[in-house]
């Protein structure tokens, strides 16, 4: 119940708030416009909540507040409420949030009951599991769980018919047959073959040899190259960097070659260089009298009387009698200075000749043909010195055409004065024969050789007579 206050006519005082209220203990003060209400307070038992100053039953099961387990089902009751145990349900079912008993969706839980490849099928209190049917194309079969088609790797299945060589290789749906690296499959042999690739691009793989091996092939260089790093090229090895020679070496491309200072020679080993006996190897052109070999070189030596040796070290510069005057030749002969000596001489043309010079006759005339070609053309008188200790063979004279021409061809013989077999002759070339002294003459004396010369030119035949004066004077050494 409650009481009303009049208010006043100033403004509005909150009676509530400054205790100037007449409200009992058991009542509570409202503050109005001008006035206040004393309402009085309602106590609602255990079990019971206050509504609209009325005391109305709590719905403890509605409102949650009750503390029935979970295997009882929640009754309310005036004021207060009762747990009733819930019905037991069989298996394959479950109870709902009223307490009956509903049918579980085995198929639609996370786990599923069924194994891969068959599908779930839920029945009242139970499901049953059914095999899944795909059909794949070929080169497919079923995955394990028979949701989808996958690939057949006929390769590890050895399902394949790859020839003998070949390399399988899977593909989707199928699979293919190819033949090792270097190698190139044989339709008739139904195998796979090796490919030569030198044959097949040749001179385009090395840059020397090509040499095929089983599915590659290899290159390979030379002698006197190596192996460069992109293993095709060849790359020139130095020999000279490991000394090969005795002397010098010079490295050229692909080889080496030796060299040997001067006067030294190389043997035919190529590679050792030995003395070079110049004296043996140049008699006549070297020194005039006595070559010494020395090692590298040489020397020149002179006998003792009669000679001096020239400045070049080479030639002995004989005493010339015949230009001192210190000869006993008469008025109608020559005095000719020899080694070591002189000689008087006196030269006689024979007939149908004329004296062109003191040391030269001309033919005048000859009568036929044949006598043309067998009879000398031109005789020259000459004149050659030496010691009886010349090396032997030596070469004493040269007799060759002169001008010569391509074509020239001769034949040099000794027709006269060489019955002791102290001389012989050889052909140098075509053009020139020499003189050549093969027996040692051990005391001196004296020779007169006829040297003849038939020179063919252009067909004919042409005669040339060379009479020479040979002198071996004593060795003063």
């Amino acid at each position: 119940s409650w009481y009303y206050c009049r208010p006043s006519l100033k403004d509005n005082i909150n009676e509530c708030l400054m205790s100037t209220h007449t409200c009992q203990m058991n009542e509570h003060c409202v503050n109005t416009a001008g006035s206040f209400v004393c309402r009085r307070q309602i106590t609602c038992p255990l079990g019971y909540q206050i509504s609209n100053d009325v005391c109305e039953d709590i719905d403890e099961c509605v409102q949650g507040t009750h503390n029935c387990g979970p295997g009882f089902e929640c009754v309310n009751s005036e004021g207060s409420f009762r747990c009733n145990a819930k019905p037991h349900c069989s298996m394959g079912f479950t109870q709902d949030t009223r307490g009956n008993c509903i049918d579980i969706d085995e198929c639609g839980v996370v786990g599923r009951p069924c194994s891969h490849g068959f599908n779930c099928i839920n029945t009242v209190g139970s499901y049953s599991c059914q095999m899944k049917i795909i059909m794949c194309n070929r080169g497919y079969h079923a995955s394990p769980d028979g949701s989808r088609c996958i690939d057949v790797d006929e390769c590890q299945s050895a399902l394949h018919r790859c020839g003998e060589g070949q390399i399988c290789h899977n593909l989707p749906g199928s699979y293919r047959c190819d033949c090792q690296t270097g190698y190139q499959y044989d339709m008739f042999r139904k195998m796979c073959v090796d490919v030569n690739e030198c044959w097949r691009y040749p001179g385009r793989l090395c840059a020397q040899t090509c040499e095929n091996t089983p599915g590659s092939y290899q290159c390979s260089c030379t002698a006197g190259f190596s192996l460069s790093s992109d293993g095709k090229n060849c790359e020139d090895v130095n020999e000279c960097l490991t000394n090969p020679c005795s002397q010098e070496c010079a490295n050229i491309y692909g080889s080496y070659q030796c060299y040997c200072r001067q006067g030294y020679y190389l043997r035919e080993d190529g590679h050792t260089c030995d003395d070079i006996d110049e004296c043996a190897q140049s008699i006549g052109h070297l020194c005039s009298f006595k070559c010494v070999n020395v090692p590298g070189s040489y020397q020149c030596a002179c006998p003792d009387y009669g000679y001096t040796m020239s400045p070049n070290g080479r030639a002995c510069r004989d005493i010339d009698e015949c230009t001192t005057g210190a000869h006993n030749c008469s008025l109608a002969e020559t005095c000719y200075n020899i080694q070591g000596g002189f000689r008087c001489l006196s030269f006689d043309c024979p007939q149908n000749y004329r004296k062109s010079s003191d040391t030269r006759c001309e033919r005048l005339s000859c009568p036929n043909f044949l006598d043309c070609q067998n009879s000398p053309l031109r005789i020259t008188y000459y004149h050659l010195s030496f010691q009886t200790n010349i090396v032997i063979p030596a070469q004493i004279f040269r007799i060759g055409p002169s001008p010569a021409y391509s074509g020239d061809n001769v034949i040099i013989s000794i027709t006269q004065g060489n019955e002791d077999n102290y001389f012989s002759t050889r052909k140098l070339n075509a053009y020139t024969g020499a003189v050549y002294l093969h027996r040692q003459v051990h005391e001196p004396r004296d020779f007169l050789i006829d040297v003849e010369m038939k020179l063919w030119r252009q067909g004919t035949f042409t005669t040339f007579l060379a009479r020479l004066y040979v002198f071996i004077t004593a060795n003063s050494l």
